[in-house]
């Protein structure tokens, strides 16, 4: 019996030598992936960063977490775990810096964009301006819910220029995200929609662009986000936005220069 107590002893000690060893060590402390949640306007072109950044950094994996602006906000507020932020409004990042959610020495803005007025390409109804949504053919017009979509408070910022919100009010079709204002204007449930030009560029097959409203300046920032466990891998990711590969995915996508 002694023997065999001294046996499992022996057996406890080469299991503890194997859990606290080096490689188990390693292993435990390696960071997990990049979470980068970004405004839903930059689904396809982060994940073509995403691609890009990871074949060149093989060892650091992104994970992305899309949505509104507004809605990735208040995650994060809630203490969401997340790495980076990428928001589709200048106005959303001042929030999460006011929070004191990011870390405002790596904030920076990566691109711009182009508010547009859209419909769907099988429509025969006659659009040349936004003054033309006031007419009573059209009756349903899509839009991002300004309070949280930031493509929608930029919609509602250019019918409030023209003097038009309050005459079409009453035909808004709110969506959740600019993706989904952009699927109700590919399925024809809406006549015309105030989406992004890049979002127009990925759907030209089934939406036609009326016309440009370049009254609003579209700018995305992006942060490092100060609860990050990946500060390295983060910071990474953000570095390699101001390479030339970065640039030309991003031009490639529609999106312009800051």
């Amino acid at each position: 019996m002694g023997q065999w107590h001294r046996v499992k002893a022996f057996l406890w000690v080469l299991l503890l030598g194997v859990l606290s060893s080096p490689a188990q060590s390693l292993a435990t402390d390696m960071p997990g992936p990049i979470i980068i949640s970004a405004a839903a306007s930059l689904t396809n072109v982060m994940q073509s960063l995403g691609k890009n950044f990871e074949e060149r950094h093989p060892d650091v994996k992104i994970t992305f977490n899309f949505g509104a602006t507004g809605a990735l906000l208040a995650q994060m507020s809630q203490g969401a775990p997340v790495d980076v932020f990428a928001s589709a409004s200048v106005k959303h990042m001042d929030q999460a810096q006011q929070q004191g959610l990011i870390a405002v020495d790596s904030r920076r803005i990566f691109a711009g964009n182009t508010l547009v007025l859209a419909k769907p390409r099988s429509s025969s109804i006659p659009l040349t301006g936004l003054g033309d949504l006031t007419s009573p053919h059209v009756e349903r017009i899509g839009i991002g819910k300004p309070e949280t979509v930031p493509a929608g408070q930029y919609g509602k910022e250019a019918l409030l220029a023209a003097g038009l919100w309050t005459a079409v009010e009453g035909k808004l079709i709110f969506g959740n995200s600019v993706r989904q204002v952009l699927d109700y204007l590919r399925r024809g449930e809406v006549d015309a929609a105030l989406i992004y030009a890049t979002d127009a560029k990925i759907a030209k097959e089934q939406i036609v662009v009326v016309t440009d409203l370049p009254g609003n300046r579209i700018l995305y920032p992006i942060a490092l986000v100060k609860t990050t466990n990946n500060r390295k891998g983060a910071m990474l990711f953000l570095n390699y936005l101001t390479t030339d590969s970065a640039r030309a995915i991003l031009e490639d996508h529609g999106f312009s220069m800051p």
